[in-house]
């Protein structure tokens, strides 16, 4: 709850130093106040130095990522689509994972910081039982106030 910006928080009853007398004080409509709170929020989450509002992450005081990968080896045809989908969904993780014709696999992530670095070293280092990775790439990593996404998809 925040609290009462009318209000000295010193004293109770005759205020305290640099708390002007109650005659003097003015009232902060309540919406302001919650209006100015959840700027301040989106602000600091964006800077990733507070929590977030209600509804706009996955998890308490972790900032929210997007990232594109691009995943090189032998990545087709050893079910790394599948195994990708199911990681990303066992992190609570959302995003997409589809084939590209050039052999790699390709997709992108959004979630809290910390399960989306979880992912990106999965599909660095472990990927599906039979592939074999040669390397991951990632980019356009941002921060996000919301999901883009419900799920994670594979993509045909």
């Amino acid at each position: 709850m925040l609290p009462d910006p009318g209000a000295c928080p010193s004293r109770a009853k005759g205020g305290g130093p640099g708390c002007a007398p109650a005659r003097f004080r003015r009232r902060m409509p309540a919406s302001a106040s919650l209006a100015g709170a959840g700027l301040l929020l989106a602000f600091l989450g964006a800077l990733g130095c507070a929590g977030r509002a209600p509804g706009l992450s996955m998890a308490e005081g972790d900032t929210l990522i997007s990232v594109d990968y691009e995943v090189f080896g032998k990545v087709q045809g050893v079910f790394f689509r599948k195994y990708t989908q199911a990681e990303g969904k066992k992190l609570g993780l959302v995003g997409w994972v589809q084939n590209t014709d050039q052999g790699t696999v390709q997709g992108q992530l959004q979630g809290p910081i910390s399960k989306v670095r979880h992912m990106q070293e999965w599909l660095e280092t472990r990927g599906s039982p039979k592939s074999h990775i040669d390397k991951a790439n990632f980019n356009n990593e941002k921060v996000i106030l919301k999901l883009d996404y419900s799920d994670f998809q594979i993509v045909k």
